[in-house]
């Protein structure tokens, strides 16, 4: 590309309309020339660095402008300041409002992607998800336009890293920070759920943590409304796209069938997170995209105290429940997991806030605040076991039972963190696959409406309930089933009166012969 001149460098910037008061280029010009003696500088990138110290652009609109573009400056009411991020599906970049001067991040998708129904259905579904939601710790939503073919997503912009970036920076995390930012990523999947929505990519990169300390997941490009099943299927269908999710946090239920989870398989995804946190890897971090994924269905991850030795049991085994490949047997609720964390963080010291929602009709939430390090004293106290100088044991994670789900296949297409894609995936393996893909269809949707009427923990016989102390469906033994089918009678084994007639007469008569021989043996002169 031909350098561009001081002049030319000038020219373009009147044109491009970044400054709205022209009059402040021949100010910025005339300042420059003072300091440099009382000529302009002759390299037109000293004069855009000028102007970049001046505040009057930015170092992203000096580049594009110093390669001699003018256009692409401005989207609809926003003025584009610079380029946060690409990803698979769109551009990200950071814009301020013209006349509000509000600061906003806004996802573009990219003009050649208009043509694809799926790239363009999937990015109006991301509106409609970020619309339903109003949470501390998600990402909001505050407008979706488009001007001419480009479409594009006005979110609040938030300065901070995401959590990729944090790791791939420093290295695996503290305990006590990891306790917390998963915490809060509960709580915000909490209100997803809430509201209808599964995220279905939950992962390091999508929760981003500002400066201060407050995470926030964004990214709803492949939520799902739990409420609108049949659009999100035909959708899925449409585009033979069965599997959609990143790989190394893929739950091994959302592998099979993406569209037919529910908020369970994102507790799995942030198990998988909270486990690269404390290692600085995913749980599965070698083979290929397809031996990940497999991995994913039939094989325990290294445990974390093999790379930390001094983790904290009760947090490490939070975690394992979170990455359990059944989904019965994971905590059942986002709600689930902020609480043993927040008695996790209480017993260290470190106070949580729980923000528990309870969403109106207008899907608007509402928070009930508590510290959880109060609600624990409180609880001890009516429980009369509040003793002064005695340890705490912390979190107990009782493991629930169930019956096993038959597996199936695999489906068509996952994208790794590289975005690239698989094809084709048969988690089963042996000769009965094809009989258990088949049993799938009809498991799933009982194990789903079980699920939904199980009663309360507390409710059951037999479980007490004390502080600390999470009890996930006590459940030993699966219950026993009574047939109502009458038993066939066994035939009886007595012997009939006429045998036992024979019997005693032969008997009888043995032992009158046998008398009458010893008479006519003994008796005779």
């Amino acid at each position: 590309m031909a350098k561009v001149s001081v002049e030319k460098f000038l020219d373009l910037l009147k044109r491009s309309g970044l400054i709205e008061n022209l009059d402040q280029i021949p100010q910025a010009v005339s300042a420059l020339e003072s300091r440099s003696g009382g000529l302009l500088p002759g390299d037109a990138k000293t004069v855009a660095n000028f102007f970049v110290e001046e505040t009057l652009i930015t170092d992203w609109q000096s580049e594009k402008l110093l390669e001699g573009r003018y256009k692409g400056f401005f989207l609809g009411k926003y003025k584009l300041l610079g380029h946060l991020g690409t990803g698979g599906m769109s551009s990200v970049y950071l814009a301020d409002h013209v006349l509000m001067q509000r600061r906003v991040a806004i996802k573009v998708l990219p003009a050649k992607r208009v043509n694809d129904s799926s790239y363009l259905a999937r990015f109006h579904q991301e509106a409609q998800a970020a619309a339903r939601l109003d949470h501390r710790n998600i990402v909001r939503a505050y407008d979706v336009d488009n001007d001419k073919d480009q479409h594009y997503l006005v979110m609040e912009f938030v300065d901070g890293k995401d959590l990729q970036q944090m790791v791939k920076a420093s290295g695996p995390l503290d305990y006590n920070t990891v306790g917390n930012f998963i915490a809060q990523a509960a709580e915000g999947l909490n209100h997803a759920h809430a509201a209808g929505l599964i995220h279905r990519d939950v992962k390091p990169a999508n929760l981003l943590v500002d400066e201060d300390g407050l995470v926030k997941i964004l990214d709803m490009g492949l939520a799902r409304f739990a409420d609108n099943d049949d659009d999100e299927a035909s959708l899925t269908v449409a585009h033979e796209e069965n599997v959609l999710g990143t790989a190394d946090y893929l739950a091994p239920e959302q592998a099979i069938n993406s569209h037919t989870v529910d908020g369970r398989a994102d507790l799995y995804s942030l198990g998988c997170t909270m486990y690269f946190l404390l290692t600085g890897h995913p749980p599965f971090p070698e083979g290929t995209l397809s031996q990940r994924l497999l991995a994913h269905q039939n094989q325990e991850p290294a445990s974390i105290l093999v790379e930390r030795p001094d983790a904290p049991r009760d947090l490490v085994a939070i975690c394992e429940q979170m990455m359990s490949k059944k989904a019965d047997e994971r905590q059942q609720s986002a709600t689930e997991v902020a609480q043993q964390l927040a008695t996790w963080l209480a017993d260290r010291g470190q106070p949580f806030l729980l923000h528990m929602d309870s969403p109106s009709s207008s899907g608007m939430s509402g928070n009930l605040v508590a510290a959880a390090s109060t609600v624990k004293r409180q609880t001890a106290a009516k429980a009369g076991k509040s003793r002064p100088g005695v340890k705490r044991t912390g979190v107990k994670v009782t493991r629930r039972k169930s019956q096993s789900k038959p597996a199936a296949n695999a489906g068509e297409t996952v994208a790794d963190k590289d975005r690239q894609t698989l094809s084709g995936i048969d988690t089963q393996s042996g000769p009965s696959g094809a009989k258990k893909k088949q049993s799938a269809k009809t498991a799933e949707p009982t194990a789903a409406k079980s699920s939904k009427q199980r009663p309360p923990t507390s409710a059951k016989k037999g479980v007490k309930e004390k502080p600390d102390t999470f009890v996930i469906d006590t459940d030993s033994e699966p219950k026993k089933t009574t047939s109502t089918t009458p038993r066939k009678r066994r035939p009886s084994r007595a012997l009939p009166l006429w045998i036992w007639a024979v019997l005693v007469g032969l008997a009888v008569g043995t032992l009158i012969a046998f008398m009458i021989l010893i008479i006519d043996k003994f008796g005779s002169p």
